[in-house]
């Protein structure tokens, strides 16, 4: 305050919580009532009060977020962030720019700031042209009234080769809102053209290759990622492998540079992978896995209540709790039932489930990145089928990433039996959620919600935003 009046340091903060939408943030969160003219000492005490705690209250957002992810689900797993309130408002109160000094509390990586870039353009954008319910899955033979409108737009993508093979059968059934049989090619070749699994059946990633999201889906996801990003340091460092779950992507960067990006393969919606950080201490070669519990329990004890010499002859190694070898066979399966008092490991071999090698952040999780031999997964679209850990598709490319090896190192290593590499130095490596993210150009790229973690996020901030509404 200055001469009974708020001063520009006061304004210039004012303006910066009054632009909080760009952010993705509710400007109603950080509204401050500015006295008036006539405005009596307690009036301005009053003031300088909510200004302060409406400060504190965008920088706490800032920094972490609206929410804390780990009340969201189970799946999230993040350190809390303590916000010393006495020390930011002494550095905003001796800042040379307060504006400035709040807009520092953001993260400030070229990812958040390319967000908030297509945030404004989205808030800009029209609408697309045709619009399709979400969630809308239609198969050969049955009724939908969003089936013209996917006519129509495969119609307008068709280039003039599409158009001389399909031409004829489409413009036959344009309006229809029956999906008949003799469509199902028509629909295999456009779903083949937008670079979708051509499996004739109309679902929202088929219907996001031909529409594209609609403006108020990419605004959502946008906001929901501008949350997100908030979760992670707010400089991701030079060296770091980053994994996108929704994009089924992992890319390695070094410098502050993409150098490499590859497939994944990541968890099912019952076993889904988690979003948190660590950092990668060693490759293992050649790897045993540690048949998970639930595993053991619900795929091969069955099979071991008839015969159980089956670990034996596959490739299995049983281990009692003194950590010696006993044969399977020798084990009388049946008397444990669930409780079973061994631990079971798959040896190195060509049907490892880990395949040549793995790549570890130890983990309360127990998720890592690693190598398979069930290759034709990648070629999927939806690659949500593991048990939680993340398979790579260009496993030697990543180890040698992370090792700071030639690949050619790599792969005379593994012409050795099992062994374990560390690093040299950690590399932090950050699994992440998001539905819209952008490229090392800045363009943005959104992906389904297949966790449905969105939409519990979203719920979340609007919880947060109706205890804070004035009056609640």
């Amino acid at each position: 305050m200055s001469d009974g009046r708020p001063n520009e340091r006061a304004r210039s903060a004012l303006r910066t919580l009054g632009d909080a939408a760009s952010h993705g943030l509710e400007p109603q969160d950080y509204a401050v009532t500015v006295p008036g003219t006539d405005a009596d000492d307690a009036a301005l005490a009053a003031f300088e009060m909510e200004l302060s705690a409406r400060m504190l209250r965008y920088i706490r957002d800032a920094r972490s977020g609206r929410i804390d992810p780990n009340r969201i689900s189970g799946y999230h797993d993040f350190a809390p962030r303590e916000l010393d309130a006495v020390a930011a408002l002494q550095l905003a109160r001796t800042a040379d720019d307060v504006a400035a000094y709040l807009e520092a509390q953001h993260p400030q990586n070229a990812r958040y700031k390319a967000l908030r870039v297509e945030l404004e353009m989205l808030r800009a954008a029209d609408e697309n042209e045709i619009v399709i319910a979400p969630n809308t899955v239609i198969r050969p033979g049955e009724t939908n009234p969003e089936f013209p409108k996917i006519l129509s737009l495969i119609g307008q993508r068709a280039d003039e080769a599409f158009r001389a093979e399909h031409g004829d059968v489409l413009t036959r059934h344009l309006g229809s809102e029956a999906y008949a049989q003799e469509l199902a090619p028509v629909i295999k070749a456009a779903q083949k053209l937008a670079g979708v699994g051509a499996d004739g059946v109309i679902g929202p990633r088929t219907i996001r290759a031909l529409a594209g999201e609609t403006r108020a889906g990419r605004i959502e996801k946008a906001e929901v990622a501008l949350e997100q990003a908030r979760w992670l340091p707010s400089q991701l460092p030079d060296r770091h492998v980053f994994i996108n779950t929704p994009a089924f992507k992992a890319t390695y960067v070094e410098d502050g540079k993409e150098k490499l990006s590859m497939r994944t393969v990541v968890g099912s919606t019952r076993t889904q992978t988690y979003f948190f950080q660590d950092k990668i201490q060693y490759v293992e070669f050649h790897p045993y896995w540690g048949v998970p519990r639930s595993i053991l329990v619900n795929k091969y004890l069955p099979k071991l209540y008839s015969d159980p010499s089956y670990l034996d002859r596959n490739g299995f190694e049983v281990v009692d709790r003194r950590g010696r070898t006993v044969p399977s066979s020798s084990v009388s399966w049946s008397q444990y039932g669930a409780n079973v008092p061994f631990d079971v490991r798959q040896r190195p071999g060509r049907g490892n489930a880990l395949g040549e090698l793995k790549i570890m952040f130890p983990n309360k999780h127990a998720i890592y990145m690693h190598d398979t031999p069930e290759k034709q997964l990648f070629d999927r679209d939806n690659r949500a089928v593991s048990n939680g850990c993340i398979r790579l598709a260009d496993p030697r490319g990543m180890a040698a990433a992370v090792l700071g090896w030639e690949r050619s190192r790599v792969d005379a290593r593994l012409e050795q039996p099992h062994s374990r590499q560390n690093l040299d130095v950690e590399v932090p490596v950050y699994v992440g959620y998001f539905t819209a993210w952008p490229d090392e150009a800045g363009k943005v790229h959104y992906y389904d919600d297949v966790y449905g973690r969105d939409e519990r996020t979203k719920a979340a901030i609007d919880k947060v935003e109706a205890l804070r509404a004035p009056g609640a």
